[in-house]
């Protein structure tokens, strides 16, 4: 029996305001390691610096701490808080961006947007662009009189073979990322390294055992298991989550400025209310009802969330 303690994490993008959506990923995230006694690890991931911004970081990392939704190591706690920026840890992904070079594994891409998006291009079944091995096939004669013309993104050569893992709430999951992705990016054109590199490096060096997100990323986690095997990384166990959408089906999203947790805050006045209703559509409770996170920590079933994606009532 494994009895290693469970860490889980938060893991905001400052690139806009928490929303309920937000919320509801971060407080299971809190329950399924705080229920095992685990411990909670904040990071900012704000690899992009055209989009997030410190201001947002800190505005993130307030209203969480009054949501009661407080974290033991990371950002904002920790002596070291720095180093839980993805802003501040490009030297780390360099490295590991080295190794997989060293392998034989990258290359450059100089596809466009447009020509990524042209009609012969393959699709997913959810529309996302599988990518054809285009660059994959440039000779080194090729590949050199392009660098005389753009800067390159750089791409992973993936295997064609399925990888498969458990997910600790939809069951088995497989991909096969040759058929289903295709080779994926790991560092952009302007220099910005990749979430799927980042976020692998970050929670293998941190600790983190349990990852609990959104069921839009189950898609994600062949891809980050991928880069855990060429690394040489143990992987954590990870829980996908229900997305909260509105009645139409839309998930919500910082883009659309859906229920942000300031218009909540001054709505209601108090964090109860708005854990109380999560624990409703999490299917803690029969129907919402003012609680705080520790008070449903004491009641809280992981059985009990639901599989389909939730609908949020009307609330402002």
């Amino acid at each position: 029996m494994d009895n290693t303690p469970v860490v889980g994490r938060f893991a905001p993008t400052p690139s806009g305001f928490l929303h309920l959506g937000n919320v509801f990923c971060s407080l299971l995230a809190w329950l399924y390691a705080k229920s095992s006694g685990g411990k909670i690890v904040l990071r900012i991931e704000d690899l992009d610096p055209q989009r997030c911004s410190l201001a947002k970081a800190d505005a993130l990392a307030r209203e969480l701490e009054w949501l009661g939704l407080t974290w033991d190591e990371g950002a904002y706690c920790s002596a070291d808080s720095d180093s839980f920026f993805q802003s501040r840890r490009c030297d780390i992904y360099a490295h590991c961006f080295d190794l997989l070079q060293q392998q034989g594994l990258v290359y450059p891409c100089f596809c466009s947007r447009s020509e990524l998006h042209a009609a012969e291009a393959p699709h997913a079944s959810d529309g996302r662009i599988i990518y054809a091995g285009t660059c994959r096939k440039l000779t080194a004669a090729q590949r050199s009189a392009k660098m005389q013309q753009r800067r390159p993104a750089w791409r992973i050569k993936v295997a064609d073979e399925l990888i498969a893992f458990t997910d600790m709430h939809y069951g088995r999951q497989q991909a096969n990322l040759a058929h289903e992705c295709g080779d994926f990016i790991l560092r952009r054109s302007d220099g910005v390294y990749a979430y799927q590199l980042a976020v692998v490096i970050d929670d293998a060096l941190m600790g983190v055992n349990q990852v609990v997100r959104g069921c839009d990323l189950l898609s994600s986690t062949p891809v980050q298991l991928y880069l855990y095997r060429l690394l040489n990384l143990t992987p954590p166990s990870f829980c996908h989550i229900p997305l909260l959408t509105d009645a139409a089906g839309r998930r919500l999203s910082k883009r659309d400025g859906d229920l942000e947790i300031a218009a909540l805050r001054q709505h209601f006045g108090s964090p109860e209310p708005i854990i109380g209703l999560l624990a409703y559509l999490a299917g803690q409770l029969p129907k919402p009802e003012p609680l705080t996170a520790a008070e449903l920590l004491l009641l809280f079933r992981p059985e009990k969330v639901p599989l389909e994606n939730i609908v949020v009532p009307q609330l402002l």
